[in-house]
C-alpha cells in the first residue's frame, strides 16, 4: 500500500524510460518484502543483511523518482 501511494503521488516527469524504472524499483522491493521468512530476531548477522538489503531498494526507489538533471532531463 504505501509503495502504491508513493508510485502515484510522486510522478513527476513521466517518460516511458522513468516509468519503467520506477516500477522495476517498486517490484523488486514488493518481491523482497515477499520472499522475507520468519527472522530470527537473535542474529544479528541476518537483520543487518535485511537492513541492508531494504536500504539499498529504497535507494533504488529514491533514484527512480529524483528529478533529471539538466544534462539528464
Amino acid at each position: 500500500m504505501l509503495l502504491t501511494e508513493l508510485e502515484t503521488s510522486i510522478m513527476t516527469h513521466p517518460t516511458p524510460v522513468r516509468e519503467a524504472a520506477r516500477l522495476v524499483a517498486i517490484e523488486a522491493a514488493r518481491a523482497y518484502v515477499a520472499n522475507i521468512r520468519p527472522i530470527d530476531l537473535t542474529n544479528c548477522g541476518v537483520l543487518v543483511g535485511h537492513l541492508m538489503g531494504a536500504e539499498t531498494l529504497l535507494m533504488e526507489i529514491v533514484a527512480a523518482h529524483d528529478e533529471p538533471t539538466g544534462a539528464a532531463a
